[in-house]
Order: C-alpha cells, then structure tokens, then sequence
C-alpha cells in the first residue's frame, strides 16, 4: 500500500542526498567487480545468482574464479557440477547455485542462442531467478528500466514511510507507482549501500544517518 506520505515526498531530493552519502561509504557495490566486455549479461545473471546469502567481497571473488574458467555459457556448461563447486565455494548454498548455474547455461545454449533474454518473464523461467534477479540483469545489464528489491530496498522503503507492503514483490508494485521512472535502476544501488552501511535491520545507526530528514523510522524501536 501506497503511504499517504508518499504522495508529496521529494524523491529527486532524496536521491541526490543519497547518492552523495552512498559515495562516501566504502562497501562497493557487486555489479562494479564485474566487467563490462563480451557476455556482460551473462556475468551479471551468474554473479547476481551468487550473490545470494553471500557477502559481495566472496562472490566477487568466486565470480572471477568461475568466469576465468567459463567465460561464456558454454564454457559454463561444459564443467561438471563438482567442478563448478570448487570454483564458487564458498558462497551461500553453493551445491545448489552450482546445479543451477549448469543448468541455466544448458537453456541460455538451446534455447537462446548463447545470449541471456532481456524479458522478465523468461529470466524468470530460469532455475535459481527470481523477481530480485531478473530486475537486476534487466536494469544493469540491458538498461531497462525496473526497481530491483531486495531485503534491503523492501525494509528501508517501509521504514522511511513511502510504503507499507509485507513481501518484497508488493514492494515492487508499491514503488512503480510513486518513483519517478529515472530512478528505477539506481534505488536498489543505493539503498543497498546504505543498508549495509547505516540502516541495519537491527538497531539502525540512526545517529550517523544523513537522511534522517526523510525517514518516518516506521518499526524503529531501537537504534544507535
């Protein structure tokens, strides 16, 4: 549900504020480990799908380790599972990210022709990807406009006040409605960053906070 807050929030001032606190934090973001050269979307889909219940300074790493060895879906499916584990470990759930990695390289080969599709619903359709990660290679990868949420953008846009949606896809459907377009690729950027970094789940760090001005701190019983 849209928060009647919302409707006169200032969201260019907003992420103008955010974006200069974001850049003075020192966590960088996954997407700016991988590179931008032949298969871009093709790292973007695996790394995100890596980066699952994974600190970003190990799945960077173990994305480099895979894609030295696969650069392309069909280095990817010619690894054994086993030998797609040892290279990802140790990730969250790696036996079950490497299963479904070789997989994915299996369609993209058949029935994509090597390439990774820019449509939600056929990312979707891919073992592993869910909404979070199909926005995600939608936005970074090929540039389309759509919000990706995650924990992160799903807690702090029901914190500040802008929403009130109990799952991260109600969340999704919420900020469609009142984010300016222009700035659908960028939120989860930045929220993410100051998540991690000042709006922590438990016991914010409030204090320390540079939007304060912003945020109705809605289910803040404790902070620092």
């Amino acid at each position: 549900m849209v928060i009647q807050y919302a409707k006169k929030f200032d969201f260019e001032r907003f992420m103008n504020e955010l974006k200069m606190v974001f850049n003075s934090y020192h966590n960088i973001p996954l997407m700016k480990f991988i590179k931008k050269e032949d298969q871009y979307p093709y790292r973007v889909l695996i790394g995100t799908i890596l980066s699952a219940r994974t600190k970003d300074e190990v799945t960077a790493k173990a994305s480099e380790r895979l894609f030295t060895k696969a650069p392309n879906p069909l280095k990817l499916s010619q690894l054994s599972e086993e030998e797609i584990i040892k290279l990802i470990y140790p990730v969250g759930f790696y036996r079950r990210k490497a299963k479904n990695i070789k997989a994915i390289a299996s369609i993209l080969l058949v029935k994509y022709d090597n390439k990774v599709p820019d449509k939600i619903n056929e990312l979707l359709q891919l073992p592993g990807v869910g909404r979070k990660t199909a926005n995600l290679v939608l936005g970074v990868a090929f540039k389309i406009d759509a919000i990706t949420v995650d924990t992160h953008v799903h807690r702090i846009s029901n914190r500040i006040g802008i929403v009130k949606t109990k799952i991260p896809q109600e969340t999704e459907q919420d900020l469609k409605q009142i984010l300016p377009k222009k700035y659908w690729i960028t939120f989860n950027t930045y929220l993410v960053g100051h998540g991690q970094t000042i709006c922590k789940p438990i016991s914010p760090l409030c204090s320390q906070c540079k939007i304060t001005q912003f945020c109705c701190r809605i289910g803040v019983n404790r902070s620092r």
